[in-house]
């Protein structure tokens, strides 16, 4: 298989998995938003689930994997023990999570307050404190996992690492099923038992994931035993690549710490924060975590085949993917809101007045879905040649944009100034990534023909936006009548699919060959 196809197909790869396993997780959103609505339980199982997924990032999707990706790629190429490599890595990383699942079994209150000051003396605070000494492990299994897919990756094979999330949400859906089998209690135990059957599901899915990408890794020849601890040379040099890396997570935490307090102290805003951050992940898993899964190992293999031309091709075609999907998204969430969250959450628990407040957030994250894409085309070009001091120094840079929008404009936003917040730096760490990558010389820039398209993506995309507000003013009678809004959500997402398609093709955006080439890879 030649390279380009190699790279499309693990594009297609890992998106269509992260599809799958985004759509379960609207199944699983939907069910926990009729099941708990946005009252106190749903907010502090959501807190309680944020924290092992906030450290995660840190420690292994954030830092260490950035680190660790290119340097084991490179052994790959060259052949120099890769699998002694990732064992010490594998040992080292276990080590340092347990000691620091410890300690947060400690401190856990304190961990809450500094997630949502809002929750002190508050019935949420004992209720999060609770969940998040449960659900807490699951950062030693997930960041386990997230090494070995990191592995996986690097060696061309990813279904199982693409595959494993979609374990989480089926866990998910199971313990929200069993917490209301034979349950003779009021609603509000009913929904104290669902939280508590939510917070032990997210343990048991992380072990289910490590262990499905631990059997794939050794299938493959990476049979990943720990052993005692070592500090050898090349992990060394690992902590030291992986150090700004580490600062650069803690600062992208730090925005998501300010964001969580703003909403904490608006009844309701976690979870609808929570709701719209899920709608607007859902492009930017499906493209955007894709395109990086796939292209670090790609450009870390290609710098060390010194090949320039291929680095700018796979950039390119990278960036032309991701902008052909998630602009049109983009769009989409500014302009339609409110009948997705209706139709998407609007049942049980989750009230009329939910969806205003949750539509308002999604449009406003809509704003930075680009800007949170490109950052993960533009991130590897740094990490894949082993720079990760400037991404740390980008990263404090939209931490101010963050805390100056956030906290400055909260007496007149409440919660969307967090929304606005994280928009606005997410397109500030854009730009400065991509200011900068010019420094890399040709590899690290768009050809001719992402040039020429790039701005026929963006009109097609707007031209589909208009077509779409024109749209949903007609069908809005259909909104209005109980189930047949499901029709018209359906008619609504198609037609302009197929607009967008068609204005895409006239601007000259995209062409049938494209198409064509894309479905036989």
């Amino acid at each position: 298989m030649s390279k380009p196809n190699r790279l499309m197909r693990g594009f297609a790869t890992v998106g269509l998995w992260t599809l799958v396993s985004r759509i379960l997780g609207f199944v699983r959103d939907v069910l926990i938003a009729g099941f708990l609505g946005a009252g106190p339980v749903a907010e502090a199982f959501l807190i309680a689930f944020s924290l092992p997924n906030m450290f995660r990032r840190f420690f292994a999707e954030g830092a260490f994997n950035m680190a660790f990706v290119p340097m084991f790629s490179k052994k790959v190429e060259s052949g120099d023990d890769p699998l002694t490599f990732a064992r010490d890595a594998f040992t080292g990383l276990g080590t340092l999570l347990i000691v620091f699942t410890l300690i947060a079994q400690i401190f856990m209150p304190a961990l809450v307050l500094l997630m949502a000051s809002g929750f002190a003396a508050d019935e949420r605070l004992e209720l999060a404190t609770l969940f998040g000494r449960i659900a807490f492990p699951y950062i030693l299994f997930i960041s386990l996992a997230a090494l070995l897919s990191g592995v996986l990756n690097a060696t061309g094979r990813f279904v199982a690492a693409a595959a494993a999330p979609v374990l989480l949400n089926i866990i998910f859906i199971l313990a929200l099923g069993f917490s209301a089998v034979g349950c003779k209690c009021t609603p509000q135990e009913l929904q104290e038992l669902t939280g508590i059957f939510l917070a032990w599901a997210v343990p048991i899915a992380g072990i289910a994931q490590l262990a499905l990408v631990w059997w794939a890794a050794s299938r493959a020849g990476y049979r990943l035993i720990p052993r005692m601890p070592r500090l050898t040379p090349e992990l060394k040099r690992l902590a030291i690549i992986a150090g700004p890396a580490a600062l650069a997570g803690g600062v992208v935490q730090i925005n998501l710490l300010v964001g969580r307090n703003v909403a904490s102290w608006t009844e309701g805003a976690i979870a609808w924060v929570n709701y719209a951050d899920r709608l607007y992940q859902l492009p930017l898993g499906v493209v955007a975590i894709a395109i990086g899964v796939v292209l670090l190992p790609e450009l870390s293999r290609r710098l060390q085949a010194d090949d320039v031309a291929g680095g700018q091709d796979a950039l390119s075609r990278a960036g032309e993917v991701a902008l052909a999907l998630t602009v049109p998204c983009a769009v989409a969430l500014m302009v339609i809101p409110s009948p997705m969250i209706s139709v998407l959450f609007e049942r049980g628990r989750f009230t009329a007045e939910d969806t205003a407040a949750t539509a308002l957030a999604v449009a406003i994250y809509g704003l930075g879905l680009p800007a949170f894409v490109l950052q993960k085309i533009f991130q590897p070009l740094y990490f894949a040649r082993e720079d990760t001091k400037r991404p740390f120094y980008f990263a404090l840079a939209a931490m101010v944009i963050n805390l100056v929008v956030a906290v400055g404009l909260w007496a007149w936003l409440d919660y969307l100034a967090a929304a606005l917040a994280t928009s606005l730096a997410g397109w500030g760490m854009a730009w400065l990534l991509w200011r900068y990558s010019r420094d890399f010389g040709p590899a690290a820039s768009f050809d001719a023909r992402f040039r020429s398209r790039a701005p026929r993506i963006i009109a097609a995309s707007f031209a589909m936006g208009g077509f779409l507000f024109a749209a949903h003013l007609l069908l809005a009678p259909l909104f209005e009548m109980g189930a047949w809004r499901y029709l018209a959500l359906a008619i609504l997402m198609i037609s302009g699919g197929a607009f967008y398609a068609l204005a895409g093709r006239l601007f000259g955006a995209f062409t049938p060959a494209d198409l064509k080439s894309a479905l036989k890879r």
